[in-house]
């Protein structure tokens, strides 16, 4: 199977996005630990967060309950009832990140930054998380779509297709999508998915907040399911899209994910980071 070449302009638009994916989190690490003198350490912890909770436990226990044959495995009785019921199966699919993700923040605040009770904390957790996931989810991809680019542009892709085609039909499909949206690829597509991960920062930094003070403060800890349901609505909405449930446009579902980042960061940052003294509350 043959595909058409992929051009230098989404090949140079792809190497800007997997570049500026890395730099820009790097680049906010930095300063804020630079004006607030924080421990890189916390980022480093809120990094680890999102590598343990959401790749390494949330991933594969949701692939396999949710998504079998994305692991090479049979469909069983769950995953049957839930790929028949779109809605219910976006459903789970948003309250995996929520509980792994926001349980991940409970953890680290009560483990390895449990003296670490200055509000900064929050804030630095939430770089680190939202940051190391900004790498992840443009960085590697587009570094794995270059990747793709080149063995398009020398013929291997079509190989590849074709013995996927004898094993995986389905992944021979994705294969197939993908190399025709990479020819499509523009540098207004690269802006939209950085954009989009500026609003996710924030969304992981107002998150962070909020567990935070679910943390500190007993009285605040219904904080913590806040966290949980803002964290699982959000990526509901995105699968949703995804899934192919909802008709709304790329444009609609960015809106509404910059809606969720904003409110997230806005809410956490004016009720609880500015109005908070100094003083730690046990």
């Amino acid at each position: 199977m043959s595909f058409a070449e992929v051009g230098a302009g989404p090949l140079l638009a792809m190497g800007l996005g997997a570049a500026l994916a890395v730099a820009l989190p790097l680049a906010l690490a930095l300063v804020w630990k630079l004006r607030k003198k924080e421990r890189f350490t916390t980022i480093l912890a809120g990094a680890a967060t999102f590598l343990l909770f959401a790749l390494f436990l949330e991933k594969p226990i949701q692939n396999a309950l949710l998504f079998p044959s994305q692991m090479g495995l049979a469909e069983h009785p769950l995953s049957a009832f839930l790929n028949a019921r779109p809605v219910l199966l976006a459903l789970a699919a948003g309250l995996f990140p929520g509980v792994f993700e926001e349980t991940g923040r409970l953890a680290a605040y009560k483990t390895v930054l449990k003296n670490r009770k200055n509000r900064e904390t929050a804030v630095s957790h939430g770089i680190g998380h939202g940051g190391i996931e900004a790498m992840y989810v443009l960085g590697a991809t587009y570094v794995t779509n270059i990747v793709c680019a080149v063995m398009i542009n020398t013929g291997a892709y079509g190989t590849l297709v074709d013995q996927a085609a004898a094993l995986a039909p389905a992944q021979a499909d994705a294969l197939i999508t993908l190399a025709d949206q990479l020819s499509k690829l523009t540098l207004a597509d690269i802006g939209l998915g950085l954009v989009e991960r500026v609003f996710a920062i924030l969304f992981h930094i107002g998150a962070s907040v909020l567990v935070f003070y679910a943390c500190r403060d007993k009285e605040k800890l219904w904080l913590y399911p806040l966290a949980v349901l803002l964290h699982a609505a959000m990526d509901f909405i995105a699968a949703l899209y995804t899934l192919g449930v909802s008709a709304m446009s790329t444009w609609a579902l960015e809106g509404i994910l910059a809606l969720f980042g904003v409110l997230t960061f806005c809410g956490a940052y004016f009720l609880l980071y500015r109005k908070d003294g100094e003083t730690p509350r046990e």
